[in-house]
């Protein structure tokens, strides 16, 4: 997040002169909307992107904000940042308008939030079970509408072999008759992700496991596992045809500049953790050679799954039916001189 207020003495001007009348309004008890902190305070420099503050309507700007959470974001300007001075430049304001100004920037940014109603939504991360029971058991409970069931590994199972991270992506964007973010437009990324581990498996997520354990429990339910210089690598493989059910619009279809047409296209994904901290590996090169014996070899270089994600993936050609070997190769910073994994998978 990038909150920016001036620098020098415009921001303390800016500041001074907001004061007096916002005291005034708070002794009054009344908190005012989003837009009207936005318009009395916030818009000296969100309004015109001054000084590198993301400009209101900006979407690329904000949208990696937004995947903070309402919580974090306001938090943030609450505390200050960078050359944003707390809450605003102007503590006249009170964390309830401070949440609903920034609610209100996002929403004009292409945001969908709900303006926080009372301090009470503004409370910290919720936990996986918490979210899912408040929200994602409406249609995960019963199975509506196609939804896998909470807890049933099998239908989870085809899912999480494109990698933990396409899933919480694909939560957040929505998908066939699930809205973006699960129709809750305020739970964060972390919170998502928390919630699809929670409905993999309500019995293993308890709050004393570590998120990076979790996703390395979730990765081993793929059958393509391997540990090598210090790295945990995870293959998953899904036809090209079960990639093009999806609908049209859906983030599914265009992933790699579009699902490729032909029944011999799979879509390989790795995932990469490192063994020792169980922390997901995200800045790394990865490439795989998909080599049938007696056959040529096919090289591919795969692409991160979302922006910050420790899952690559991308389609090859591979025959059904087939046994094969596909070596992967990785570089990532801890790992200079690169690591290799090989697996032997039966195509089906």
């Amino acid at each position: 997040m990038d909150f920016r207020i001036g620098r020098g003495t415009g921001a303390a001007a800016l500041a001074l002169g907001l004061m007096l009348p916002w005291h005034a309004a708070s002794a009054q008890g009344a908190d005012r909307s989003g837009k009207e902190v936005v318009d009395s305070v916030c818009a000296g420099c969100h309004r015109a992107g001054a000084n590198g503050a993301p400009k209101i309507g900006d979407q690329k700007a904000w949208s990696k904000r937004a995947s903070q959470g309402l919580t974090s974001l306001t938090e943030s300007a609450l505390k200050g940042i960078r050359r944003m001075p707390a809450h605003g430049g102007n503590p006249g304001l009170s964390d309830l308008e401070i949440g609903r100004a920034v609610a209100y920037m996002v929403n004009q940014s292409g945001g969908h939030w709900v303006e926080p109603a009372s301090a009470k939504d503004l409370a910290a991360e919720r936990g996986g079970e918490q979210v899912v029971k408040a929200q994602c058991a409406k249609c995960h409970q019963a199975g509506l509408h196609g939804a896998p069931k909470i807890g049933d590994r099998d239908a989870w199972l085809p899912r999480m072999k494109l990698g933990l991270d396409y899933l919480v992506r694909s939560a957040i964007r929505g998908h066939g008759g699930m809205p973006p973010r699960g129709g809750q437009a305020n739970l964060t990324d972390s919170e998502l992700r928390g919630a699809i581990l929670y409905m993999f498996n309500p019995a293993g997520t308890g709050k004393s496991s570590s998120a990076a354990a979790e996703v390395a429990a979730v990765s081993r339910a793929g059958p393509n596992h391997a540990t090598v210089g210090g790295m945990e690598i995870y293959l998953g493989i899904v036809p090209a045809k079960a990639m093009r059910a999806f609908p049209k619009e859906s983030m599914e279809r265009s992933m790699h500049g579009g699902v490729p047409s032909g029944d011999d296209y799979y879509h390989l994904n790795v995932s990469l953790v490192d063994a020792k901290s169980q922390v997901p590996v995200k800045d790394a090169r990865v490439e795989v050679q998909v080599e049938q014996p007696g056959m040529t070899r096919e090289s591919k270089a795969l692409e991160p799954m979302g922006v910050g994600a420790a899952s690559f993936g991308n389609y090859v050609h591979l025959q059904p039916k087939a046994k094969y070997l596909i070596t992967v190769k990785v570089r990532a910073p801890e790992w200079p001189q690169g690591v290799e994994a090989r697996f032997e998978p039966r195509v089906e």
